[in-house]
Order: C-alpha cells, then sequence, then structure tokens
C-alpha cells in the first residue's frame, strides 16, 4: 500500500477520507436520494463515472487552461459529462433516473466532484488522478449503500427489494421519509465514534497507515486548525499597555540653549 500510490489513492477515498463520513461533503444528494440501497448504488455510480472522466480531462489540461478561467472551464467539462451519463441513464435505467430525479443534473455543482478537481486533478498526472476519482467515487458509493441500505431495511424491511425481515415487522415508515435520513446518518457517525474511525467529529481517530501522511493531507490540515482543550483554556495574556508619548521640549528652551 506504501509503495502503490493509485491503490493509496483508491483507499484514500473509501477509507482515510471517505467524501461523506470523514471530509462530510455531498450530503444534499446523500440524505435526499437515499431512500433505498438501489438508489444509493445508482447515485455513487453516476457520481463515479463523471469523478473519473472529470480529473482525467482536466489533469490532462491542467497546463492548458488560463487561471483566469479555470472554474468556469472545470464547471463546463463537468456538465458536459454529467448530460451524458444523464441521457445514458434515461436511456438504459428509467426506473432509476425517474427515482433520482433532479439530483442526476446536480451532480454538476456536487462539492466532491469540484473539490478532487481543484485539488488533485490540477496537480497530478491523468493515471493517479483516475485512481482519485475512482477512490472518491467507490468511497461516495459505499457510504450511500449504507444510507440507503439502513434506511430501506428499516423503514420497509426490505434491501434492494428482496425482503429481509421477518413477516411480523412493522417498517418504521419515518425511516424513508426525510427525517429518517437524518437519523440514520446520525447513527453511522455515531457508530464511527464508538469504534474510533476516522470521522469528521472525532479529531483522534486515525488509521493505522497514518503514518503515510506527510502532515499535507485534509485531516491533517483540520486538526492542526481545530482548538485544543489547552489553547481554549489557556489563560490570556494581558494587553500590553500603549508607550507613552514623550514629552515635546518647549520652543523657548531651544532658543535658549
Amino acid at each position: 500500500m506504501k509503495n502503490n500510490k493509485y491503490l493509496e489513492r483508491i483507499y484514500n477515498g473509501v477509507w482515510k477520507e471517505n467524501p461523506l463520513f470523514v471530509l462530510v461533503l455531498g450530503t444534499c444528494p446523500t440524505l435526499a436520494v437515499t431512500t433505498s440501497a438501489t438508489n444509493g448504488f445508482g447515485m455513487g455510480l453516476a457520481a463515479t463515472a463523471v469523478l473519473i472522466l472529470s480529473n482525467i480531462i482536466i489533469s490532462a489540461l491542467r497546463n492548458v487552461i488560463p487561471g483566469k478561467v479555470r472554474l468556469p472551464a472545470e464547471i463546463v467539462i463537468v456538465a458536459s459529462l454529467v448530460t451524458v451519463c444523464d441521457m445514458l441513464m434515461e436511456a438504459f435505467t428509467p426506473e432509476l433516473y425517474d427515482s433520482l430525479g433532479i439530483f442526476i443534473p446536480l451532480i454538476v455543482v456536487n462539492c466532491i466532484i469540484l473539490g478532487r478537481a481543484e485539488a488533485f486533478a490540477l496537480k497530478n498526472k491523468p493515471l493517479v488522478s483516475a485512481f482519485d476519482g475512482l477512490g472518491m467515487g467507490l468511497g461516495f458509493t459505499v457510504a450511500l449503500v449504507l444510507i440507503g441500505g439502513f434506511r430501506e431495511i428499516l423503514g420497509a424491511g426490505t434491501i434492494f427489494g428482496l425482503k429481509v425481515m421477518p413477516a411480523g415487522y412493522t417498517p418504521i415508515s419515518i425511516f424513508i421519509l426525510a427525517p429518517g435520513a437524518f437519523l440514520v446518518y446520525a447513527m453511522l457517525t455515531a457508530l464511527q465514534n464508538k469504534l474510533k474511525l476516522p470521522c469528521a467529529t472525532n479529531g483522534d481517530a486515525k488509521d493505522p497507515d497514518h503514518v503515510m501522511c506527510d502532515g499535507n493531507c485534509t485531516m491533517c490540515r483540520i486538526h492542526s486548525l481545530a482548538p485544543t482543550a489547552e489553547t481554549i483554556n489557556a489563560p490570556k495574556k494581558p494587553a500590553a499597555k500603549p508607550a507613552e508619548p514623550k514629552a515635546e521640549t518647549p520652543a523657548t528652551e531651544i532658543k535658549e540653549n
């Protein structure tokens, strides 16, 4: 893992810097579309495809795109890819397309995609950028399927449309409604904290392979800026008193001298 930068990018996206559970990015489509594991899987695959292709194209054009139009150029590239993805899903998976609705076109403004383009693709070669997009996409897909699976099991008693709960189970319908997304997300975050897994709300949770990091990863920067108990409780130093102005010598004394 330490010597393979390509596998390290996949491991980074799925585990160390999972875009949803660690970096807390893309929560809007996550909470909206994860009413079932199937919806989460479909949205995750669509975002993964756009991530991989946009990273490759932006990385290949990183020395061509002028700095002044960097963001507009990235948005045009992502929007073109999302349009193709939207048309393909409408043609080949119409039921999933109808279920996801407006959230497929909204992949254009997904902060995960633009964030990886800015943070990684613009600074690295196309191949490693493709693996970075694959890792982030897989991490996003895993998170969506987990949340969607929990909501579907608790709210409908099924998983991927297959009944898994006993016949006497009464589905808790709130879990397939909007509040259920927040409840499941909170429960999974609490479980992360309990197990000391990498998590945005657990500053001490670091994986055993974090020694690979050179101190410049996103989590290190976040932790270094976060206030600690020592800095919060440290006594404040008294403000320095302003220097007293020097008395000016009267003009009459200057003439006498």
